[in-house]
């Protein structure tokens, strides 16, 4: 009785403060995916309507991307705290002299491909030689050049828009794709797979992984703790969209109704489902969210062979892995 009576205060106090940390307010942030609503963002809005950030102690505020609001402008202004940027434009930015880290990697391998009708007679790499290809701009156009330059290829390039209608229509001989997207538009339309011809950049030697979770240094060296709650939620979101596909669909599509997006759940199922394979190509998650130093380099290589920059970030420096396991 003695001993409890005097370790009494110290109960109370660790009791107080317990009840403490429960009744605080939790931490604001802002959240913006490189895009609109789409599949592709599907384990960040299924982590928010889940509740997985709030049981994080965090109150995220997820915003809509796209050219009008571009992710990489925002973290820089410091008008959101966390934003999912492609690892090449993460690249670029680091080696400008922007202090963003990547603190996830969640996209493991390239889903930007070039796809082309095999009825104009382009079934191999060196078939593309003369014709007419079209790309999107300067980042997209990463991978496809050093590809053609490998092989000795010279194409005439046409801007593309964000649709894939020169194609269709014939107005270029073969067009960029991400595969999760585009290609299943041109399936839609009426092509069966075995009437295209599909060179994917990871076979060819150019993974590019793509979206991972970045946020400035001075956020992570302030707020390690936070950071770390963040990626543990978005990654538990997208465990559970991908064990909850039609419930995460419905999530996604509420998104987009809300965003005024046409949606169609065909579509975005094909999405979600390209975006699993690309997130865990072996079927094995252990990757998630971990950026690996050979992809790293491979892409810093071929950024400073093209010109688009002049030093590589150091890896160390650039990617802070907050997995479970590290």
């Amino acid at each position: 009785m003695r001993l409890f009576i005097s370790l009494l205060p110290v109960f109370l106090f660790l009791w107080a403060g317990t009840v403490h940390a429960q009744e605080e307010s939790p931490v604001t942030v802002s959240f913006l995916p490189q895009w609109a609503p789409q599949a592709q963002f599907a384990g960040y809005y299924t982590a928010y309507e889940k509740g997985f950030y709030a049981r994080e102690g965090l109150d995220v505020t997820l915003s809509t991307g796209g050219p009008k609001h571009p992710s990489d402008r925002s973290l820089l202004a410091g008008e959101s705290q966390f934003a999912t940027l492609w690892l090449s434009r993460g690249i670029q930015l680091r080696s400008e002299g922007h202090d963003i880290v990547n603190i996830a990697q969640m996209i493991q391998r390239s889903a930007l491909m070039l796809v082309a009708k095999k009825a104009s007679g382009i079934r191999t790499p060196a078939d593309l030689n003369g014709r007419k290809v079209s790309l999107w701009g300067p980042l997209f156009q990463i991978q496809p050049n050093a590809f053609f330059r490998r092989r000795g290829i010279s194409v005439q390039v046409a801007p593309q828009s964000s649709t894939i209608n020169l194609l269709l229509k014939d107005g270029v001989h073969a067009a960029s794709a991400m595969w999760y997207n585009e290609y299943h538009t041109l399936l839609n339309s009426g092509l069966n797979p075995d009437e295209l011809t599909t060179f994917f950049f990871h076979e060819y030697g150019l993974n590019f992984p793509e979206d991972g979770i970045y946020t400035t240094e001075k956020m992570l060296y302030e707020h390690p703790l936070l950071c770390r709650a963040f990626v543990r939620a978005s990654l538990e979101g997208w465990r559970y969209a991908f064990a909850h596909r039609e419930e995460s669909l419905d999530i996604v599509l509420a998104y987009m109704k809300r965003a005024h997006i046409p949606a169609s759940r065909v579509h975005q199922s094909w999405m979600l489902s390209r975006i699993l394979e690309l997130m865990a190509p072996d079927g094995n998650f252990d990757a998630l969210g971990r950026l690996s130093q050979e992809d790293f380099e491979r892409v810093t290589s071929v950024m400073t062979e093209e010109g688009l920059i002049r030093r590589a970030p150091e890896y160390s420096v650039f990617h802070r892995s907050f997995c479970e396991r590290d």
